[in-house]
């Protein structure tokens, strides 16, 4: 590539900074062998850049260094996040950053080296929500009994929906099945499982909920191991069966929900009860409060039958006869003291009328005195009387009228 503004100065070309630097980062770019290269060697100094999307690092190994860099378009298609230490095979093509003249490697693909992408984006995903609480044994929630409504997360296509239908349909056909259909694979497959989980953890008329698909691939599988879904799924206040692929594959949904099934067809199973092992046990009960209900009723009568000829209730006047013979003698003890009572009060009210006849006036006019009165007055002196009156005499037996002829005054 010609180069502009250089000055020959005896004999020798003169160059600017910017000049050689852009010199050189033709050279590097425009050579084929380092337009896709392969690096392998262990991170350090890595940055995330959160505003850019852009990521810094430095790849070594036990002799050397290199500056690198990874923008954002590349990044956002990572399953993982690098981290200082980590060693991994970097594919891309080597270039100049012009203002520090400093060659790097423009990172397009890196994968872990000795473990893939996915396995270690799970296993990080993982160790992040573990130590969030999102996996705790005290924040799982029990399964209802007996549920009404049962809510499905699952595609409407595949295997799996049937399989969950005609457990649930043979088992508990009492329950209703509210569908919600989804992708389970794909890149928009995470957000609507999300959105679904969303919308049935708002209603009140669902008591469980079962999120799964059939088996696969960890890529077939990877849309359960979304933590946007983790989180959905964990801020649920509906219990949550996850049953994703075969017996032996995990998810982050299996950690974070309240149960997991190894299938599909065992979710439904856990979810609700065998209507004929209900109907056993009604049964059973049914004969045992029968059984119980006899047992009680042949007890009460064989006790009423003890009560009915109980000598208590067959001759009920023994139990009075004590009582009646308390009675006469309480009716005894008070008609002697009645009579003792009167007797005193007898002899006391004698002796104050004896008492009171001795101060009697008649008394006194039955020994030979007279009581004598005019107009109703009594007459104490002579001096009331004059000759010609009329006076009213009182005797002992029986009463007279007298005329004054006379006075005599003492």
């Amino acid at each position: 590539m010609p180069l502009c503004g250089w000055v020959n100065m005896m004999n020798n070309l003169v160059l600017t900074v910017t000049q050689l630097n852009t010199y050189a980062k033709n050279l590097l770019e425009q050579d084929p062998h380092l337009q896709n290269v392969f690096v392998v060697g262990e991170i350090s100094n890595f940055t995330n850049h959160y505003r850019s999307g852009h990521w810094y690092l430095s790849l070594k190994d036990e002799n050397a260094v290199i500056s690198a860099v990874m923008f954002r378009f590349a990044a956002e298609r990572m399953r993982f996040v690098p981290q200082d230490g980590m060693r991994v095979i970097c594919r891309g093509r080597v270039s100049l950053y012009d203002r520090d003249g400093r060659y790097q490697l423009n990172i397009e693909d890196m994968q872990p080296d000795g473990l893939g992408a996915l396995s270690l984006a799970f296993e990080q995903l993982k160790e992040k929500l573990s130590k969030l609480g999102l996996f705790d044994q005290e924040h799982k929630k029990t399964l209802p009994a007996f549920p009404r409504t049962i809510g499905v997360i699952t595609s409407p296509t595949g295997a799996a929906v049937q399989d969950i239908l005609n457990i649930l349909s043979r088992r508990y056909p009492v329950a209703r099945v509210l569908m919600c259909p989804v992708q389970v694979q794909g890149e928009s497959a995470a957000g609507q499982l999300t959105d679904a989980v969303n919308t049935l953890s708002v209603r009140e008329d669902v008591d469980v909920i079962i999120i799964g698909r059939g088996g696969g691939s960890m890529e077939d599988l990877w849309a359960f191991n979304s933590e946007e879904l983790a989180f959905a799924i964990y801020n649920c206040p509906i219990p949550i069966i996850s049953a994703v692929g075969h017996e032996t594959d995990f998810t982050i949904s299996d950690f974070v929900a309240d149960l997991r099934a190894p299938t599909p067809s065992a979710a439904a199973e856990l979810a609700v009860p065998q209507l004929t092992d209900i109907q056993a046990i009604l049964s059973y009960y049914q004969t045992q409060m029968k059984n119980r209900m006899m047992q009680r009723l042949d007890n009460e009568t064989k006790l009423l039958e003890r009560l009915a000829s109980s000598p208590k209730l067959t001759t009920p006047h023994t139990m009075l006869d004590p009582y009646f013979q308390r009675l006469d003698g309480l009716e005894q003890r008070f008609s002697s003291a009645t009579h003792r009572m009167m007797d005193r009060h007898t002899a006391a009210f004698d002796t104050l009328s004896a008492r009171l006849q001795a101060y009697s006036p008649l008394g006194v006019l039955k020994r030979g005195y007279a009581l004598a009165k005019k107009e109703d007055t009594l007459i104490r002196s002579a001096q009331q009387l004059q000759a010609g009156d009329r006076i009213q005499l009182t005797l002992g037996q029986g009463s007279a009228t007298c005329v004054v002829e006379s006075k005599e005054e003492t």
